[in-house]
């Protein structure tokens, strides 16, 4: 873990919102570098602070690996709509098959 993944984390947690955005935007344009320990920070982190895990999970979407196609996968087939969300836009911006077959089985039924 470097320190900035570190720092990030800790103002990512503080309770002043302006601190919260300065630890995102710290990670921003590093998030590829960090994506597994994004991953074990959202698999971590209690339901408590659903905001904070969005965050997370917003930077593991920015990351674009392939490495987060799991994580995505489930959430993409989960309740949570916040998460199906940034889930759905994360697969989007995956290349290969496995993440275009994710989307087709969660896209919506008409009818």
């Amino acid at each position: 873990m470097t320190q900035r993944f570190t720092e990030a984390m800790r103002l990512m947690r503080c309770s002043d919102p302006q601190q919260r955005e300065d630890g995102f935007f710290l990670l921003w344009p590093h998030a590829g570098e960090h994506v597994g320990e994004l991953i074990a920070e959202f698999r971590d982190e209690d339901d408590e602070d659903h905001g904070f895990r969005c965050r997370l999970l917003e930077l593991i979407v920015e990351a674009r690996s392939l490495s987060a196609l799991p994580l995505l996968t489930e959430l993409a087939e989960g309740e949570d709509e916040a998460f199906r969300y940034w889930a759905l836009r994360g697969l989007r911006r995956l290349p290969g098959q496995e993440a275009r077959q994710v989307l087709w089985r969660a896209r919506p039924e008409e009818g």
